[in-house]
Order: structure tokens, then C-alpha cells, then sequence
């Protein structure tokens, strides 16, 4: 049993036995940020990698991330524990009036895998609703998710009230179809991205700053 072996779990979408692979690697005295870093966030990154190449699609995008989630579930218990920092915290959403998740889940599974701390508040969020969770949390990030034009507006909304609640430090990034850089710009967000791996590398670098 190898860490390569978790590594190609998450490749082969091996939902199934990656929890049992993680679990007998932890138990032969690997260490946990080992498994973390080089099982699950560097096959995320090479899933990514090949997403971004045009070798994979959303459907088997969203299998490795389940896969990486599965295994990502034995070891979150252990983490803190073990004195892992977390890359950051994140609260992400569906705007308000927009009932759209897949892209946003896979967006939650993505920067799991990429070591952030990630609070999914689902669809349909209202503004204070990011406010509230981005205080309660002291959130780094909050990403916002639209599909329709017509929610564009709720993401506007977002980001002038984080900005009243005191905390325009939180950094604020954006995507979905309709989405573009220009919006972004034009309402303040801190970043955009087009699909959930340039999300991850996107948080990365904001959580920098």
C-alpha cells in the first residue's frame, strides 16, 4: 500500500476503496499531511491539470472530486490534531433566486481538496446570509455562484454588503456562465474564474494577500 496508490484512486474515480486506502496508509504510520498534500490535493491538482488540457470533463471532474471528498471524510477528524493549517476559509453560494449548484459543489469539492476550510451555504443565498457565515466563520474568501443574468445583480448586493458589515478585507471571487472578469471588476469582486480548478489556483492566491 503507497501513497501513489490513494493518488491513482482519485484518478480512476475509485469512490468505493478510497477510504480504505487511506485508512491502511494512516494505519502503516504514514503521515497525515503526507497523505493529505501528496495523495488527495496533488491528484486534485492533476485532475485540474487535465481539465484545463481539454482531457476531462465536468461529469469525470465531479467523480475524482467525490472520490478525493470520500477519502478527504476519514481523514478531516484527524487534521486538526495532526496541526494541519488550513489554506484558508472559504463560504461559497448560489446568489439569491438562482437555484444552480453543480458548478458551485464541484467549486466546494475543488478547494476541499486544495486544503481550504469550505462553508457551502447552498442556493439561494441572500446577501446577509454571506455576511452572517463570512463574520461567524472570520472567512478569507467568499465565492459567489450565478447562472442567470438576472442573479448577476444579488452578487453587486453581496459585495456592498460585506463592505457595510466591515468587512471589505474579505477577498470576494465570482463565476458561472454569464459571469465574466469585466463584471467583477465593475462590482469589486477580487477575482473571477471560468471553471472550478482556476477557482482553486484563483483562492490560492488570494488567500495570500
Amino acid at each position: 500500500m503507497a501513497i501513489k496508490d490513494i493518488y491513482q484512486a482519485v484518478l480512476e474515480y475509485e469512490e468505493e476503496s478510497i477510504a480504505g486506502l487511506v485508512e491502511k496508509e494512516l494505519a502503516s504510520g504514514t503521515d497525515i499531511n503526507k497523505v493529505l498534500q501528496e495523495g488527495l490535493i496533488a491528484a486534485m491538482d492533476a485532475v485540474g491539470k487535465s481539465f484545463s488540457d481539454g482531457e476531462l470533463f465536468v461529469p469525470e471532474m465531479l467523480m475524482a472530486a467525490q472520490t478525493m471528498k470520500a477519502g478527504l471524510e476519514i481523514l478531516k477528524p484527524k487534521l486538526g490534531s495532526a496541526g494541519q493549517s488550513s489554506a484558508g476559509v472559504v463560504v461559497i453560494g448560489t446568489v439569491k433566486g438562482d437555484l444552480h449548484d453543480i458548478g458551485k459543489n464541484l467549486v466546494g469539492m475543488m478547494l476541499e481538496g486544495g486544503g481550504f476550510e469550505v462553508y457551502d451555504l447552498g442556493v439561494d443565498v441572500k446577501p446577509e446570509a454571506f455576511v452572517e457565515c463570512a463574520k461567524a466563520k472570520k472567512a478569507d474568501i467568499v465565492g459567489m455562484s450565478a447562472l442567470l443574468t438576472t442573479t448577476m445583480p444579488s452578487m453587486e448586493e453581496t459585495v456592498a454588503a460585506l463592505k457595510e458589515a466591515g468587512l471589505g478585507q474579505v477577498k470576494v471571487m465570482i463565476g458561472g456562465a454569464p459571469v465574466t472578469k469585466a463584471f467583477a471588476d465593475k462590482i469589486g469582486a477580487s477575482g473571477y474564474s471560468e471553471d472550478a480548478p482556476s477557482a482553486v489556483e484563483l483562492a490560492r492566491k488570494l488567500a495570500k494577500h
